[in-house]
């Protein structure tokens, strides 16, 4: 078997693997499910992600050792992971095939050249790593542009939910993400690209593949040229690295793609341990391009909370959080706890809370078919960072061992009274109240009586149970729905009862010969309202409240980040 042919074999396999694992991410035991799959295999496996995690939080989270594997194999034989391994580099490779099938080799040649170019991924590289090393900037921002958490965010808030909204297979309800436009955005930007250079994202702008290219340097096994070179150029035709392997071979740049082993008709082209003055191993950078590559990364993150969100730190993060700071040193903004969860109420953050929070993961009650739910820890469990920490039920309920401590608080929720419903209308509604999961209950109704219209109505006469007035304007049976009572006025007397049924001058009442010492006097019609109030020292900031709640657009419920819990 040719080597290009077991490399396209791997591809195929862990492109499918890939995919797979962002299926299964779902809970549940079925196979099709998060069952026993080591779904963060990828995410663990990515040496960017652990050394920025490293230089952020100065640790190394005990998951992301996986990626160790992979840094002592490329220092063996090189960029094996670009080549063979890494799910985004394959898609590239294929569009790149796609794009570019029926150019002549000429054509190809020219499009697989070196290009100085390629060295801005490295200090793309260097600036994310300033920006995670430097003490006080808090934000590691590599999850932006690595491409495994970048592949992960697009396949589980954009690709599967394109896929499965149509046939709910993998959610019973659709899938809804609000920054999915942007993802879509970013997405088709980098496809497309492939259009113009062959695996464009893989060599200018991967700051995986920079980190790479480094560790690249000290390879054992390597691309090498003998003297069987006839300088017919032909290895540069399909280079996905673009290492011109007919001249200087640029081994930072070698995917190890082995294209030009198949290529080459006079087996010039070795993969071998020999040493070669034909083989360039550092990146081709400059002092200068270095210096300025960290001071942007020294400036980014200042320049980036300049234009932060005013209510940026006021965040609702998902339960299990780790502070603000220490969520932000490892958060890599993957999706995967927006995948797992199974309301949907975890959204990828847009750019209104600022750049640095982008695609970082928030509550947002009003999307999804529910709130928080009280039995469900999964995003703990499923984040590869611990940026959100896994949690037994007994601690986020404040059971056995946790009771002294009190359940985990995601925020506290407040009532907006111009828009709710008894507070700003005269509307009966008690659905927050209703749908509070607590127990007791942290939100609670008061009982009160608002009228209705607003000048009294004079009794014509009392009959039992029924009052006839003065006036005949009223609305027949409008006030009939077991909500409106009647308020008798007699001298210093007031009788409040409810009304059963009305026609345009003469009002039902419940119960009879209650009213027949009554001398007739005015009536006033009200409605019973049950006002609601939150318990802060009981709310948990779950959220159903707020989705459940009957007004349109963001609610009349709002649930802010006052009291969560956020532990270092």
């Amino acid at each position: 078997m040719k080597i290009t042919t077991a490399r396209r074999i791997s591809q195929i396999f862990f492109f499918t693997l890939f995919i797979w694992l962002c299926v299964v991410t779902t809970l549940g035991a079925k196979f099709t499910q998060l069952s026993g799959w080591l779904v963060n295999i990828f995410l663990h496996l990515d040496p960017l992600a652990a050394l920025a995690t490293v230089f952020s939080t100065h640790r190394l989270y005990a998951p992301l050792v996986w990626s160790v594997l992979i840094i002592v194999l490329t220092i063996v034989i090189g960029r094996f992971f670009c080549g063979f391994i890494c799910p985004f580099g394959a898609l590239h490779q294929f569009i790149s095939y796609l794009a570019h099938k029926n150019k002549t080799t000429k054509q190809l040649v020219e499009l697989h050249k070196y290009r100085k170019g390629q060295n801005i991924k490295y200090y793309i590289l260097i600036a994310f790593l300033v920006i995670a090393a430097l003490p006080g900037l808090q934000n590691i921002q590599t999850g932006l542009l690595d491409p495994i958490p970048l592949f992960t965010r697009t396949v589980n808030i954009l690709l599967l939910p394109i896929i499965d909204n149509p046939v709910n297979v993998l959610s019973a309800t659709d899938r809804l993400y609000k920054t999915a436009p942007l993802v879509l955005s970013v997405f088709l930007i980098f496809i497309l690209l492939n259009f113009v250079l062959p695996r464009f994202f893989c060599q200018f702008i991967c700051p995986l593949g920079a980190l790479f290219g480094i560790l690249n340097r000290t390879s054992i096994w390597r691309i090498n040229r003998n003297s069987k070179c006839t300088d017919c150029k032909l290895c540069n035709k399909n280079c996905q690295g673009s290492c011109q392997p007919s001249e200087t071979v640029k081994l930072s740049e070698c995917l190890l793609c082995f294209n030009c082993l198949d290529d080459c008709k006079f087996d010039a082209i070795d993969f071998n341990t020999a040493s070669s003055n034909a083989v360039q191993s550092e990146p081709d950078l400059s002092r200068r391009g270095v210096l300025a590559a960290a001071f942007t990364g020294l400036l980014a993150m200042p320049a980036f909370k300049l234009i932060a969100s005013p209510n940026s730190d006021g965040i609702i993060r998902p339960p299990g959080a780790l502070n603000e700071k220490e969520f932000a040193k490892r958060c890599i903004k993957c999706g995967q706890c927006m995948r797992l969860c199974p309301t949907n109420v975890i959204q990828p953050s847009g750019i209104e809370n600022g750049l640095t929070n982008l695609w970082t993961p928030t509550m947002n009650n009003r999307t999804g078919s529910s709130g928080c739910q009280l039995d469900c820890v999964a995003c703990g469990y499923i984040c590869p960072t611990a940026a959100i920490r896994p949690m037994t039920l007994a601690e986020k309920l404040g059971k056995g061992n946790f009771a002294d401590k009190g359940p985990v608080k995601i925020g506290t929720a407040c009532f907006d009274r111009a828009k709710c419903l008894p507070w700003a209308f005269n509307i009966p509604c008690i659905v927050c109240q209703e749908n509070c999961p607590v127990s007791p209950k942290a939100i609670y109704t008061r009982l009160v009586y608002a009228n209705v219209i607003d000048a009294t109505i004079k009794v014509k006469s009392i009959n039992r149970d029924t009052i006839y007035l003065d006036d005949g304007t009223l609305s027949p049976n409008r006030f009939a729905t077991g909500d409106y009572y009647c308020l008798i006025t007699s001298g210093l007397q007031n009788i409040r009862r409810k009304i059963v049924s009305n026609s345009s001058d003469a009002i039902t009442i419940s119960g009879e010969n209650i009213i027949d010492a009554v001398r007739p006097g005015s009536v006033q019609i009200q409605i019973e309202l049950q006002q609601p109030y939150v318990d802060p020292q009981k709310c948990i900031g779950c959220g159903i409240c707020q989705h459940e709640c009957p007004v349109s657009g963001s609610g009349a419920v709002i649930v802010t980040a006052l009291g969560q819990t956020r532990e270092k």
